[in-house]
């Protein structure tokens, strides 16, 4: 008869996650992730695999709940351009807490495949709502209907990108919120009352 899994795999991911925003793949030990996780190194093999299986399934898991958290702020306030400044807002109020995502693409690069079509696939939703939103906000008035939305979901991506690693970085509140202030003004249209 198997034995039972005496721990919750995913809050032992979830610690494991924990570890890997901090010190990234390179600098989080076997032994590190072991005491994070409340469990034996036999039980992390045969759960997680190796430590490489262990972080993709940390990239993917908190890559999940990182775009889950993106897309509900994107809901956010009356019009889009709204749910577009909420979700920078978000980025600027947690920037000082290491992003996984961020720092796995910091990390590796192209260089792992594997890795790479994680955060592609992760990434293929957002992007896609994000670009509603900004359609959204051009017929409303409020983002300038000259820029190409897929070349402005890139745009925003790479300034939440950079305010994380400001934020990383010892940026302080008021500089994090005016990197996203210029994202928005970047995008805005010059009728728009909101500006």
């Amino acid at each position: 008869m198997a034995r039972t899994r005496e721990f919750d795999a995913d809050a032992a991911l979830d610690a494991a996650i924990g570890v890997f925003r901090e010190h990234g793949f390179e600098g989080s030990s076997a032994q590190m992730l072991v005491d994070a996780m409340g469990i034996g190194r036999q039980s992390l093999y045969a759960t997680f695999g190796d430590k490489w299986q262990l972080y993709r399934s940390a990239v993917r898991r908190y890559g999940m709940g990182e775009c889950a958290a993106h897309l509900d702020a994107l809901r956010r306030g009356p019009r889009a351009i709204d749910g577009i400044d909420a979700m920078l807002r978000r980025v600027v109020e947690t920037a000082d807490q290491p992003c996984l995502g961020v720092g796995s693409i910091c990390e590796f690069g192209a260089s792992r495949p594997d890795l790479t079509e994680i955060n592609e696939l992760l990434g293929v939703g957002l992007r896609a709502a994000v670009a509603g939103r900004i359609r959204d906000a051009q017929r409303e008035g409020d983002v300038a209907v000259d820029i190409d939305p897929e070349a402005t979901v890139e745009f925003l991506i790479a300034n939440i990108a950079g305010i994380r690693v400001a934020g990383r970085g010892g940026a302080g509140p008021t500089t994090l919120s005016s990197l996203a202030d210029m994202a928005l003004r970047a995008i805005h249209s010059s009728d728009s009352p909101i500006y």
